[in-house]
């Protein structure tokens, strides 16, 4: 599948998008100015009308780089992904790359590298890299977002049973979704997902397996400052919302999906020792469909009997 070139001379538009991030904002908007490349890219910064200094901020980036940076501010607050879509809908470039504004890129040839991979792939709509993951609050050690065992190039299914690329990694063909559809809009905090499977019905995924970006966990972040139980509802209430608004066309993705996610969390919670947790992820995960049901039956059956055990174990704790 073939898709038209920018009619600008942009080949890239960094698309940030900014909410309350006063202390990461500079950092970001820094780690887009210092790109090395032989294109030229502009800085589309979509600010949602913060109650802290970043407006303050990133204006003052504007003004210091006119001819790179452009904003798009809310007159009002808007918490939901109308600022991802106005940014997608006012781009020039042929090729959108999406930062969070308080997330950061590491490496200078970032978009150089995805930009040569986008040319010589055209079977892929989108691409991305491995990122570190980094708790601000020090509660844990730095980590992959991706797994280990990533493959080089994803489709539809793949993406449709969870999200594995962080939103900092992502670069995608403007042209593959020109105008995101209206129901995207309410997608609220989880802007990427859904933005990958519908890229994902165009074409392939492509990874770049180069560490190239931090994720940042913080008490403030849209999606980070949830509890581990406000993120399983939330990941439980999308995969439903994506059942809807894709008229059950990839329901055994999404219903395996399902399965995996909360089967793999009611384990973990096993392992800490947090029955209650886990046996309510147990529920869910009876909810969706493993993909291979043979292997799905096994890890029921494993996860179920460690759940008995640990019943038996508390009722004769003297």
């Amino acid at each position: 599948m073939g898709f038209a070139a920018s009619r600008h001379g942009e080949r890239v538009t960094v698309l940030v998008m900014t909410y309350n991030h006063e202390r990461f904002i500079g950092q970001a908007l820094d780690s887009t100015l210092t790109q090395e490349t032989n294109f030229d890219y502009e800085i589309l910064i979509s600010e949602d009308y913060s109650t802290d200094r970043t407006r303050q901020i990133v204006q003052e980036y504007a003004r210091h780089h006119p001819r790179r940076i452009r904003l798009i501010l809310s007159d009002h607050n808007l918490r939901s992904n109308e600022i991802v879509t106005r940014g997608i809908r006012q781009a020039l470039g042929e090729y959108i790359a999406l930062l969070d504004g308080d997330d950061f890129w590491l490496d200078r040839h970032k978009l150089q590298k995805q930009v040569d991979f986008l040319d010589t792939h055209p079977e892929c709509t989108v691409c991305f890299h491995q990122a570190i993951a980094r708790d601000e609050r020090g509660e844990r050690p730095d980590w992959y977002w991706t797994p280990a065992n990533q493959k080089e190039f994803s489709v539809l299914e793949d993406i449709c049973m969870g999200n594995f690329i962080a939103t900092g990694s992502t670069m995608f063909r403007r042209a593959a979704i020109d105008a995101p559809p209206e129901w995207y809009s309410s997608f609220f905090p989880i802007t990427d997902w859904p933005l990958h499977i519908l890229n994902a019905e165009k074409g392939k995924i492509g990874y770049i397996n180069e560490v190239m970006s931090v994720y940042r966990y913080h008490e403030d972040g849209a999606y980070s400052g949830l509890s581990q139980s406000q993120k399983q509802d939330q990941t439980y209430h999308l995969y439903q919302r994506f059942e809807e608004v894709f008229e059950h066309r990839y329901q055994r993705f999404i219903k395996a999906g399902i399965f995996e996610y909360f089967m793999d969390w009611a384990d973990e919670h096993a392992n800490r020792g947090e029955r209650e947790q886990a046996l309510a992820c147990f529920k869910r995960g009876l909810t969706g469909r493993p993909l291979h049901p043979l292997a799905g039956m096994r890890k029921l059956a494993r996860i179920w009997l460690r759940l008995n055990i640990s019943r038996r174990q508390v009722r004769t704790t003297p």
